[in-house]
């Protein structure tokens, strides 16, 4: 097994997996849906509540939609090394229940978060933030994501506003 190749595949799938995640369902999401908003930022909307003991099929349709860019190449992965892809898968699921910690007053130790900001993971502090503030803090896994989810975010909504507006337009004449 070539530790490198396992590796290389891993971090690509989170890396890909995230990607996608982020600006073709997170950040759309925000901006032209109501599901994920309701469903995950919500008042007093927790993971472990919501998703554990309410058992809602919302819930687990909104972390399917999330996760689905992850299996989408998980094809492709597998053939160059199915370790590397289920390690990344393990990762990802370990991350979203990781990060959905803050609910729980979890702190995160000091160096834990040193290791997590020199590779640009989300801790479940700054998760925290995004489910405080639904339009920041983006990126499930990678907070490098962040700054261009803003944009894309600030795009969209000026996408929605202009269609909006030709809409009341349409609508008067």
């Amino acid at each position: 097994m070539d530790i490198v190749k396992t590796i290389f595949v891993a971090w690509l799938l989170l890396l890909i997996g995230d990607f996608f995640s982020t600006f073709v369902y997170h950040v759309p999401e925000h901006v032209f849906g109501k599901f994920h908003t309701i469903v995950h930022h919500g008042k007093n909307r927790s993971f472990f509540h919501y998703a554990v003991l309410t058992k809602n099929p919302l819930v687990m349709l909104d972390g399917m939609l999330g996760a689905l860019p992850y299996f989408v190449f998980t094809p492709w992965l597998w053939q160059i090394s199915p370790v590397g892809t289920l390690i990344g898968l393990a990762f990802g699921e370990f991350h979203v229940i990781w990060r959905h910690v803050s609910i729980m007053e979890w702190k995160t130790p000091p160096a834990i978060v040193f290791v997590c900001k020199i590779l640009f993971i989300t801790t479940p502090e700054k998760h925290w933030e995004h489910h405080c503030n639904a339009f920041a803090a983006y990126g499930d896994i990678f907070t490098f994501f962040d700054p261009p989810a803003q944009k894309w975010l600030t795009f969209l909504r000026f996408v929605r506003r202009k269609f909006k507006q030709k809409r009341q337009v349409l609508a008067v004449e």
